[in-house]
């Protein structure tokens, strides 16, 4: 019995910490849902609409267009995906809502027996749409830094940079674009235009110019300015860092 009890409260204080859509108040919709090949035959602007009557506010992939509520912290807002999960007589869907740490927290299936795909597939997502409720958000808090943030902290006063602050707001390292937005003094990020992911997210610490950088994967490293450029402290497999250079353009 004991043991029993013990299982009920561990269930129970799972399910309080555990995320649900309806917790949420903004949702990224992207420009075309990725396993639509030729036509996604207008299920973007179906399900805006369809979460906009379930009073979610929709954004778009572009984060310097969000507003600073969900810009200052992107783990307020979540992703919706749908995706074609079409049968030889059947135009079925999935919809999906993942957080920011890329965790699907509502998996929803719709099916419709109608076969032309442009009234099919809007009929099958309207069936997806039943499953989710209402937004009812509530307020939403930074996650803690990890322990390896810590030990970062505890460690950048022995990286030694050129503390020039690059003004420019894009940056290259010859295989990726991205884009400095300085969310407040204490933070920016670097991301590709009109993508609502950051590539990386950077903190201020004690040492002027040196940041905690979370990078897209939530992996925690280091970066800094020098000689007007980004630098990031790239993990490597062998435990190694690898020193990516975004220079600006």
């Amino acid at each position: 019995m004991k043991k029993l009890l013990m299982l009920m409260l561990v269930i129970s204080s799972t399910m309080a910490f555990t995320q649900k859509v309806s917790d949420y108040k903004y949702v990224v919709i992207p420009e075309k849902f990725k396993t639509f090949k030729n036509s996604s035959f207008g299920l973007e602007a179906y399900l805006a609409k369809g979460l906009q009557g379930k009073k979610y506010e929709i954004l778009t992939e572009a984060m310097d267009k969000w507003p600073s509520e969900a810009r200052n912290n992107s783990c307020n807002v979540i992703n919706a995906e749908v995706l074609n999960d079409k049968s030889l007589f059947t135009n079925k869907v999935i919809l999906q809502f993942e957080d920011c740490n890329k965790k699907v927290i509502l998996e929803s299936k719709g099916r419709s027996d109608i076969k032309e795909f442009e009234e099919g597939f809007p009929d099958a997502l309207k069936q997806a749409l039943t499953h989710v409720p209402l937004s009812s958000p509530v307020e939403m808090k930074p996650a803690k830094m990890s322990d390896a943030a810590e030990n970062v902290q505890n460690t950048v006063s022995e990286t030694v940079v050129s503390a020039a602050t690059p003004e420019a707001n894009n940056y290259s390292n010859g295989k990726l674009d991205l884009q400095k937005i300085q969310i407040d003094s204490n933070q920016f990020i670097l991301a590709k235009s009109g993508s609502s992911v950051p590539f990386a997210v950077f903190k201020t610490t004690s040492k002027n110019s040196v940041f905690i950088v979370k990078l897209a994967d939530a992996t925690t490293t280091i970066g800094y300015f020098e000689n007007g450029s980004i630098v990031i402290d790239i993990p490597q497999a062998d435990g190694k860092f690898s020193k990516e250079v975004f220079i600006a353009k």
